[in-house]
């Protein structure tokens, strides 16, 4: 058994001592504080402490921005924190070719002001930009309003740059400069929280900004007259870029339409919704509505409960009753911001017991659709409960590419789908 000494020492001549330090209570993941953070200053320096940590059998949990540490279920064991923060650089920024290579410590908000140089940008819109990495929001696999008109981060990302545990730096799709035959390493990757590999860089498609953008929005006096609303727009020939529904306890929900197009193309856009909704009222509103999502996190508090649902747009107003009467009947406060695609993000406040009888209550009836609930933030009391629920058939193929990949499970043990 290596001693902890031995382990610092070693750690301290991988990354040098000034990038190695004591764990501290900001540094928990789910209520575990590890030992140890090291922060590499370059991919190399990460791919070797991992390869030591792996040798060794430290667990690993890999961290970008710090933004998402309390997603998915605690770790059976922490005891380093391997941080991205210093390899924040943009590698690659090729223009004409609509492509940006980026290492994975760089914020989303630098990646944005770069881009913006030259009239372009990463077409997602993630939570926290100022703070979020890329590595972090590719781990965790989130996704904004933009997702409806470009796709998920799987549908952006076209190589990346893994740190195996065992030490190899690990290449796939574009820029390649080492691949690993049979997989597809920015796909699994992406959503995989950091238990198959650390990510130190990625490769995305870019597209440009919009010259101009408008929002409207309309309220339903019901969540089937709303649903219904939310369809027609879906199967028109609208070209709106995002399409979200906010709803909460006090009964009111509304829906918010984004376009972007040159000034003509708006007018006809406008006057197309109009038509579509006929007499319902339709306004223009600031862009700042596109913020709902992120203000269901401001002021969390230990008996705030935040899960990602997943639904079909067709489930929308069964799923949403659903909702209203669980919160109701357990006097639960309650949001609701959902996409169009039928991603959203749910928000229950009261007392621990009556949340996780809640969320339970919540998920069976979503899953007994085909849909699902994953749980992004509970109070710490709540830790038992599993986050991400019933995974189907993939498990197995999950835990033999883990195995292939990660097979002492040094990296985030347990945090994953199934206890992965």
């Amino acid at each position: 058994m290596i001693s902890t000494k031995s382990i610092e020492q070693e750690l301290q001549s991988i990354v040098g001592n000034q990038n190695l330090r004591a764990a501290v209570p900001g540094d928990v993941v789910c209520g575990v504080l590890p030992q140890f953070v090291a922060e590499p200053e370059n991919e190399r320096q990460l791919a070797a402490a991992l390869a030591f940590a792996n040798h060794a059998g430290i667990a690993v949990v890999p961290r970008g921005g710090g933004t998402k540490m309390d997603w998915g279920n605690p770790p059976k064991k922490a005891e380093l924190v391997l941080s991205t923060a210093r390899l924040n650089r943009i590698l690659e920024h090729v223009w004409a070719d609509l492509t940006v290579t980026v290492e994975a410590g760089c914020t989303l908000q630098s990646l944005r002001k770069t881009l913006a140089q030259h009239g372009q940008r990463l077409a997602f819109d993630g939570l926290w930009p100022e703070h979020a990495t890329i590595g972090g929001v590719l781990s965790t696999n989130d996704s904004g309003t933009l997702r409806m008109r470009f796709g998920a981060l799987r549908d952006l990302i076209i190589g990346v740059t893994l740190a195996l545990p065992d030490g190899t730096l690990a290449s796939s799709g574009g820029k390649v400069v080492k691949n690993v035959a049979g997989y597809d390493l920015p796909k699994l990757s992406t959503g995989a929280l950091g238990t198959l590999g650390i990510i130190t860089r990625a490769v995305f498609r870019l597209h440009p900004q919009p010259r101009t953008t408008k929002t409207f929005s309309f309220a339903a006096e019901n969540v089937q007259t709303m649903q219904r609303h939310v369809l027609t727009i879906q199967n028109s020939q609208l070209a709106h870029t995002a399409l979200q529904i906010r709803w909460g306890a006090s009964g009111k929900s509304s829906a918010d339409v984004l376009f972007e197009a040159t000034d003509a193309g708006l007018a006809a856009q406008e006057l197309h919704l109009r038509e579509l909704l006929g007499a319902t009222q339709v306004e223009l509103i600031p862009e700042s509505i596109w913020k709902s999502r992120q203000a269901l996190w401001n002021s969390a508090t230990d008996s705030t409960l935040l899960a990602k649902i997943s639904v079909l747009p067709a489930d929308f107003a069964e799923t949403f009753e659903r909702l209203a009467s669980i919160g109701n009947s357990r006097n639960l406060q309650w949001q609701l911001v959902v996409q169009a695609t039928g991603v959203g993000l749910v928000r229950l406040e009261g007392g621990s017991a009556t949340l996780s009888a809640a969320a339970k209550e919540l998920r069976t009836a979503i899953e007994s659709r085909g849909g699902s609930l994953v749980i992004l933030r509970r109070p710490p009391e709540m830790y038992s409960l599993d986050a991400w629920g019933n995974a189907g058939d993939a498990v197995p193929l999950m835990r033999a590419v883990k195995r292939q990949l990660d097979p002492n499970a040094t990296l985030n043990p347990g945090r994953f789908v199934g206890g992965i």
